[in-house]
């Protein structure tokens, strides 16, 4: 199993599961941690761009609290803590198995660091 952990400056850690939904694009993402970026939030869902573009490889128009996907049309990395549902369509590469509630309290410009992780 691979994981990746995701540390929001002064509010906590998750610790995503890779799924591999969308294997290249998963792979794509781990070999570029680790990566740091400043959180923007919608709705029920906290994401960021990544500084490298990525294509569609299985893109879904839904997802569920816990997805944890890369949104091609932004370039971004999304986690969906909600019920809310992607702009369009994101490929999923995993999911949160601890710490969903983090994303509870994240405000736009939080600090966020990926890097790899171990359960």
């Amino acid at each position: 199993m691979t994981f990746i952990k995701i540390v929001v400056e002064g509010k906590g850690e998750a610790l995503v599961e890779i799924d591999y939904r969308n294997p290249r694009t998963a792979r794509e993402i781990l070999e570029r941690l680790p990566l740091e970026a400043r959180a923007q939030v919608w709705q029920e869902e906290v994401y960021f761009g990544l500084p490298f573009g990525l294509a569609d490889e299985n893109p879904s128009p839904v997802s569920e609290a816990g997805d944890v996907s890369y949104w091609t049309p932004g370039s971004a990395f999304c986690i969906f803590f909600g019920g809310s549902q992607p702009y369009s369509a994101v490929n999923h590469i995993g999911k949160v198995v601890r710490g969903l509630d983090i994303f509870l309290g994240v405000e736009e410009g939080d600090r966020i660091i990926l890097r790899r992780g171990e359960p």
